[in-house]
């Protein structure tokens, strides 16, 4: 939540226009309805405006559905900061900790490919490393031993 211009924000983020189901939007409705009345008997603000806003998407403009406004993408963003290119603003350095994070995973994947690979060729193939089906098929399809 945040003040502005006499108005208090309330402010549920969402990633995107297609987050939830109906009963989740209906709980996201209620969750608001209860909070601007704790704020209404709390505080004294005039104004109380709650506001889902989506990380990405389109839309004409703010979508006031009575209880709240829905805002989306480059408005929502703008809405936030106050500044139209933040959307666009935002994107470069989180595709640098994406690269970074990106490479780490890259590294961790390259060796659990390698790790079950082996894993594989050791339990699953012949010396000459071709495939020993007989023993794969058992594996996976042949009767369980009882105990």
């Amino acid at each position: 939540e945040f003040d502005r211009d006499g108005t208090r924000y309330l402010v549920a983020i969402k990633s995107g226009t297609n987050w939830g189901n109906s009963s989740q939007w209906d709980r996201l409705e209620e969750n608001f309805r209860r909070a601007v009345q704790v704020q209404r008997q709390s505080h004294r603000i005039a104004h109380i405006q709650p506001v889902v806003g989506m990380c990405y998407g389109k839309s004409p403009g703010y979508a006031d559905t009575g209880t709240y406004l829905k805002i989306s993408g480059q408005r929502f963003w703008h809405f936030l900061s106050g500044d139209e290119d933040l959307y666009v603003n935002i994107i470069e350095p989180i595709g640098y900790e994406a690269k970074k994070h990106n490479d780490d995973f890259e590294v961790s994947r390259a060796a659990i490919q390698n790790r079950l690979t082996a894993e594989f060729i050791r339990q699953f193939c012949n010396e000459d490393f071709t495939i020993n089906w007989q023993k794969l098929v058992s594996f996976n399809s042949g009767n369980m031993e009882t105990q």
